[in-house]
């Protein structure tokens, strides 16, 4: 369901009428303004920056899906616009008792489209404690229409990880991938992957940013269980030359050395994999990945 989203402070006086008219510009003209393709694109360029793999992208859109296309999906994307068939939503820390009547008025007479206005009160305790409660208006105009229905995302937990990984029957592919999670935990952060596999991806603090590094994949079928390195993110936060230095620091391993060799074509851009049981079988491999990361960690900014 394409939802398009306006964000203000209470303090600012336009939340009252300008900003209404400003969403229903946005949704009168989406079609116009967002045709499918470039939405794919923009949608393709964020998972690049993200380092998040389009398939694990693509399998929380489609859900259990699979026989649409990401093609299908961006086509529906694009009918519901020019349709009108969206949901709209205007966010601020204080929502104004004329917004709110608008909301619910537009609610009521709008058959295609949701319209809500979400409060988000903030509260401060001690230190850094900061708490965000979310207050929903619109919820009941919307009741009696038919429902927009939406997919729930199931978040893999270190948890899971561990458990998919004790199932495992090699214990060198169990020693593996507990090395690398552990590693990511205490040298950098683990974010929990939304695929219908398990998966989690790893963060490393590389020249003042949070780099996306790889994502740790455990499949259906355990032999396919796999480690993915994240060019397109490196080469967006890093630049191409520290990209290409770190393909080159990591180990000639079967299956991964080739998919290295592609990336130049490919502007370093691609998502090279390894399977974890090739990665456990050669003693040094992970050391190996693992001094290639320290090392793009540390590496210094390329000269201009």
């Amino acid at each position: 369901m394409p939802t398009l989203v306006e964000v203000n402070r209470a303090t600012d006086t336009r939340i009252r009428r300008e900003v209404v008219g400003q969403m229903l510009d946005y949704a009168a003209n989406a079609a116009r303004y967002w045709p499918a393709a470039l939405l794919r694109r923009s949608f393709e360029d964020t998972c690049a920056k993200d380092g998040r793999s389009l398939e694990e992208a693509y399998g929380e859109l489609l859900g259990d899906q699979d026989d649409r296309s990401a093609e299908d999906f961006w086509t529906m994307v694009e009918e519901r616009l020019a349709a009108g068939q969206m949901r709209l939503l205007f966010v601020a820390d204080q929502i104004p008792l004329e917004l709110r009547a608008i909301v619910e008025f537009l609610n009521r007479q709008l058959r295609q489209t949701d319209v809500y206005a979400v409060e988000l009160t903030q509260y401060r305790g001690g230190g850094d404690l900061r708490v965000l409660v979310p207050r929903v208006h619109g919820e009941v105009a919307t009741a009696a229409k038919s429902p927009s229905g939406h997919r729930t995302t199931r978040r893999t937990t270190r948890a899971d990880m561990d458990a998919a990984i004790a199932s495992r029957p090699d214990p060198d592919v169990r020693r593996t991938a507990t090395t690398l999670l552990d590693h990511a935990a205490s040298e950098g952060r683990l974010e929990c992957g939304t695929a219908k596999y398990r998966s989690m991806r790893i963060y490393y603090r590389v020249s003042g940013r949070d780099v996306p590094v790889a994502t740790l994949s455990l499949r259906e079928d355990p032999a396919k269980d796999d480690l993915s390195f994240s060019f397109g993110s490196i080469t967006y936060h890093l630049g191409r030359e520290r990209a290409a230095a770190f393909a080159a620091s990591l180990p000639n391993l079967p299956g991964l050395a080739e998919r290295l060799e592609a990336l130049p074509a490919k502007d370093y851009k691609g998502w090279p994999y390894v399977f974890l049981t090739a990665l456990a079988a050669e003693p040094s491999a992970v050391e190996g990945v693992l001094s290639a990361i320290q090392q793009l960690v540390d590496g210094q900014e390329p000269s201009a």
